[in-house]
């Protein structure tokens, strides 16, 4: 189950565009709560480097198209949040970048930061508002909203998660969401407090004020009674309601009242939706009987058959033989998909050192006057996105141990190369995979015809030692 909400973000009042990208994409990729950043998946874009980039595509937009516009939305947001003990975090990774990849269509880079610092975990997907051509910008169409949570609903099923029913159209708090589970607010919190200081029946008001201190609160006496506390905004003691005024309070503490502590909202806790998937899955095995038991015996016996054609054709010595060869089919995947993971490790790495050689190559002149210029701060504000850029790239060419810079035709012939082997490799496992199935299964029956024969050899050793 997830709930999203989609955040257009703009640019800040008394901040450059870099500034107010580097302030977003900072916040979303912070390591304590992405665990050392290992939650960061990225899409056509480097996370490290994804606010130099997205700032570039701002300028080839503006170069492409001659249009600007002063009230530019710099990127969009999504917040989805799961419910507690649901996901794991890195299915929840992945369920953000395929998520973000099926609503942009693949026409914006992205970065998905998977959160881990609450008891819930969420998303934060950022996509760059400029397409990867930089010849448009994405609209935040009427409806969007509605159409995030269909799709975002869709996935969650498609990984047999919940998802909520009927949703309200202006959604509803977290914590309603999460029912009886949900975290006291800081309201309720002071009440408790404030139950306690009158349990201990205090003398009089100010005694109960002090009491109330005892709990960790100060307290301000002006022209409203107002409770503070480190970390919590400012409570003023009116606004917590029927039975919590001071009026009330005194009365209490006089005997002339009786308090009545108030019981905190409790919401239905929603139980998952069965869908589709674990209905068929309830059903299967259900209704056997005779006519079951014997369909079953001619599918085992049918299996039983397919194996010893199998081993006949290929002429087994004995079962060892067999379990090598079956054995050997399951370790030849095990090669294809590590092999396969290699060349997608290098194609991602081929798109990303690429990307920074032309945005090195083509800011390079700018980054040569900055220099020249003595690193002036009036250049700098000239050129800010160009310079950013310049370093982006340096510093990506020194996390990858580049030391001379290959050509981008290079470049490109290898990750061509790569995609095709890739391709190869793709078909060659689908049938591997198949093979090895089969190959288990052939195991499975020989190791069981082995096994049920033991009992009827026992039985003639021992009508032999008889005779």
């Amino acid at each position: 189950m997830a709930t999203t909400r989609i955040i257009p973000m703009h640019v800040n009042k008394g901040k450059t565009l870099a500034q107010c990208l580097t302030d977003r994409t900072d916040y979303a990729k912070n390591p304590d709560k992405t665990e050392d950043g290992e939650l960061i998946s990225a899409f056509e874009c480097d996370a490290k480097t994804a606010d130099a980039e997205f700032l570039y595509s701002k300028r080839q937009y503006k170069l492409l198209t001659g249009r600007e516009q002063k009230s530019d939305v710099i990127a969009y947001q999504i917040r989805q949040s799961f419910k507690p003990d649901e996901v794991t975090p890195e299915e929840a990774n992945r369920i953000g970048f395929e998520f973000a990849k099926r609503f942009t269509k693949g026409n914006h880079a992205f970065i998905v930061c998977t959160h881990t610092d609450k008891h819930h975990i969420h998303n934060h997907v950022i996509w760059n508002s400029t397409t990867l051509d930089s010849t448009r910008k994405f609209r935040n169409f009427w409806g969007s909203t509605e159409a995030v949570r269909k799709l975002s609903d869709l996935i969650c099923m498609e990984h047999r998660l919940s998802v909520i029913e009927n949703p309200k159209p202006h959604g509803k708090s977290y914590n309603k969401w999460l029912g009886g589970s949900a975290k006291p607010c800081n309201r309720d919190l002071l009440r408790a407090a404030i139950d306690s200081a009158l349990e201990k029946k205090p003398k009089d008001f100010e005694a109960f004020l002090k009491l109330v201190e005892a709990s960790g609160y100060t307290v301000k006496c002006g022209k409203h009674l107002t409770f503070m506390r480190d970390g919590q905004d400012n409570i003023r003691l009116r606004s917590l309601k029927e039975g919590y005024s001071e009026e009330e309070l005194r009365a209490v503490i006089l005997g002339t009242r009786v308090h009545t502590p108030r019981k905190k909202k409790s919401y239905p806790v929603r139980t998952p939706r069965p869908n589709l998937i674990t209905q068929i899955e309830a059903k299967i095995g259900t209704g056997k009987g005779a006519a079951y038991d014997q369909k079953l015996k001619v599918v085992k016996l049918k299996s039983m058959a397919e194996t010893l054609l199998f081993v006949q054709k290929h002429g087994f010595a004995d079962y060892a033989a067999l379990a090598e060869y079956a054995d050997a089919a399951s370790a030849r995947t095990k090669e294809l998909t590590t092999k396969i993971k290699t060349a997608e490790s290098r194609m991602a790495e081929i798109a990303v050192l690429k990307t920074h050689i032309i945005n090195y190559s083509k800011t390079r002149e700018v980054y040569t006057g900055y220099r020249k210029a003595g690193y002036s701060k009036k250049y700098y504000t000239e050129h800010e996105s160009d310079i950013i850029i310049h370093k982006a790239a340096k510093k990506a060419f020194d996390e990858l141990g580049v030391k001379k810079l290959p050509t981008v035709k290079s470049l490109q012939a290898e990750y061509s190369k790569l995609l095709a082997q890739k391709k190869n490799d793709y078909a060659e496992l689908s049938s591997a995979r198949e093979e090895a199935k089969r190959l288990q299964i052939y195991k499975a029956n020989a190791e069981l015809l082995l096994r049920s024969d033991e009992p009827e050899k026992e039985k003639a050793r021992e009508r032999q030692q008889e005779k």
